[in-house]
C-alpha cells in the first residue's frame, strides 16, 4: 500500500471515530509505530489531522470544543439508543426509588424511554402506588418527564447554559449537595485512562463533579466518540464511577484502567 493511500484510510478512521492511537494504526496497517508518526505528522501539516499524544484527533477537535445539545442529539442516535436502554434496565419498574439524570444527548435518550415505560404502566394495579423520583437540571429531559404518572419530577434551578440547555452555577451546585439519590446517570464530553472524565465548562463540570459525589451509584452513558477523548475541566477520575455503558469496547489502555478502577464496563 503506498503512503498516500494509507494516509487517506487513517483520515477517515479518524473521521469515523473521533480518534486514532499510534499503535492501533500500527497494528490495523501492519506498520512500524515510527512510519504511524511519520503519516500522522504529514497529515497534521496538510491540516487533516491533529496530533494528540498517543495518537491523532479530527482537526477541528479541541478541549474547548462542544456542539449544542440539538446538534448531538441528531449524532450517532442508534447507538445512544443501545445505551439509553441498557441504562433504563437500571431503573426497576414497580418500585419507588430516587435517580439523577443529567444533561447531554444520551442521557436525555433515556429520559424518553423512561417517559415511555411509564406511560405503558400507568394503571397497572401493581404500579398505581409506585412513584419514582427524577431529579435533573436539563429543561429538555424535564419537559419530557413533566407530567409522566409515576414519576415525581425534581427540577434542580440556576443559570440556564444556552449551549446545553442545563442549569448551571453556584445554586445548582449547592442544591445538588444536598441531595443523595440511588443512581445518578451522567453524561460526558471525554473519558480517559490518565484525565478520567472531563467536559469543557468549568460551570457544567462543577456541576457534574457535584452530581457524582452525591449519588449511592454513578453510570456513565457515553457513546465510542467520547472514550480516549479529553476535554478542558475535569470532573471526576475513573475511581469515582461505578458502571460504564457504551456502544464499543473500550481501547486497551482505557479497559486496563476502568478494570484498575473497579469500573463496570456495559458495551451495548
Amino acid at each position: 500500500m503506498f503512503a498516500e493511500e494509507r494516509q487517506q484510510l487513517i483520515v477517515g478512521l479518524i473521521a469515523t471515530s473521533g480518534r486514532a492511537s499510534v499503535t492501533d494504526l500500527a497494528e490495523r496497517f501492519s506498520i512500524t509505530t515510527e512510519t504511524v508518526r511519520r503519516d500522522l505528522a504529514s497529515l497534521e501539516v496538510a491540516g487533516s489531522v491533529r496530533r494528540v499524544h498517543g495518537g491523532a484527533v479530527s482537526p477541528d477537535r479541541f478541549s474547548t470544543t462542544e456542539e449544542s445539545i440539538l446538534e448531538r442529539a441528531v449524532q450517532r442516535q442508534p447507538e445512544k439508543t443501545r445505551i439509553a436502554e441498557a441504562a433504563l434496565a437500571l431503573i426497576p419498574q414497580g418500585r419507588s426509588g430516587s435517580v439523577l439524570i443529567d444533561a447531554g444527548s444520551t442521557t436525555e435518550a433515556l429520559a424518553e424511554l423512561l417517559s415511555a415505560r411509564t406511560a405503558a404502566t400507568a394503571g397497572a394495579a401493581s404500579h398505581a402506588d409506585v412513584e419514582l423520583t427524577v431529579i435533573t437540571h436539563a429543561l429538555p429531559i424535564a419537559a419530557k418527564l413533566s407530567g409522566e404518572p409515576g414519576i415525581a419530577l425534581h427540577l434542580l434551578g440556576g443559570k440556564v447554559r444556552g449551549l446545553t440547555q442545563a442549569a448551571v452555577g453556584q445554586s445548582t451546585v449547592e442544591a445538588a449537595r444536598r441531595i443523595r439519590p440511588d443512581i445518578a446517570f451522567i453524561g460526558t464530553n471525554g473519558i480517559h485512562a490518565a484525565f478520567g472524565l472531563s467536559t469543557p465548562d468549568p460551570e457544567e463540570a462543577a456541576v457534574k463533579a457535584a452530581f457524582v459525589q452525591s449519588a449511592r451509584r454513578i453510570v456513565v452513558l457515553a457513546d465510542s466518540s467520547k472514550l480516549d477523548a479529553e476535554t478542558l475541566v475535569q470532573f471526576a477520575s475513573l475511581k469515582d464511577l461505578d458502571t460504564l455503558i457504551t456502544d464499543r469496547k473500550p481501547s486497551q489502555g482505557l479497559a486496563d484502567a476502568l478494570a484498575d478502577a473497579g469500573v463496570e464496563v456495559v458495551v451495548a
